[in-house]
């Protein structure tokens, strides 16, 4: 994973393209914010994160229908969607990334696997979907995800012209 671009970078591509971020985190629990906010300069792009690790603060906070949850899981593109679609609003940002994914170190019960992870990035006229399986420990798998969502959004931003 070396060759991803970093906190840094994005930060910079966001400044030329005078947009702006925020994220909405299950399973990092705040960690890529953390990540975009360590870079001097971030409060000029990144505008805000919510940590909506539990159903009921996707569902009370963060707009994610009960439906989509009972249907495909907390672990879920669906639910990843929902959540970065609404974050957009709810944050007022140009772009919004969210992330939904189990961790470990045990199994959930909706059957998705340790290192099961989806992402979903939104803009007001694209949406990107990331599936992750990834390997590791807990903190591994929080800190792995981070880098891969980073680089992911620095792409897409850097895909429009």
């Amino acid at each position: 994973m070396d060759s991803l671009k970093t906190a840094a970078d994005l930060v910079a591509l966001l400044k030329e393209k005078k947009a702006t971020v925020g994220s909405i985190e299950s399973m990092t629990g705040g960690l890529i914010a953390a990540t975009i906010t360590s870079v001097s300069g971030a409060s000029e792009v990144f505008k805000g994160s919510i940590v909506s690790y539990s159903p009921d603060v996707k569902i009370n906070i963060v707009g994610v229908k009960e439906e989509t949850i009972a249907k495909y899981g907390v672990v879920s593109y669906e639910v990843a969607s929902e959540m970065a679609n609404y974050g957009r609003k709810l944050l007022d940002v140009d772009y919004c990334v969210s992330i939904t994914g189990n961790a470990g170190p045990t199994q959930e019960e909706d059957n998705k696997g340790v290192g099961t992870v989806f992402v979903s990035l939104v803009s007001k006229n694209y949406v990107w979907g990331l599936p992750l399986a990834l390997k590791g420990d807990r903190q591994t798998i929080r800190e792995d995800a981070t880098r891969v969502v980073i680089d992911f959004i620095y792409k897409a931003v850097e895909s429009i012209k």
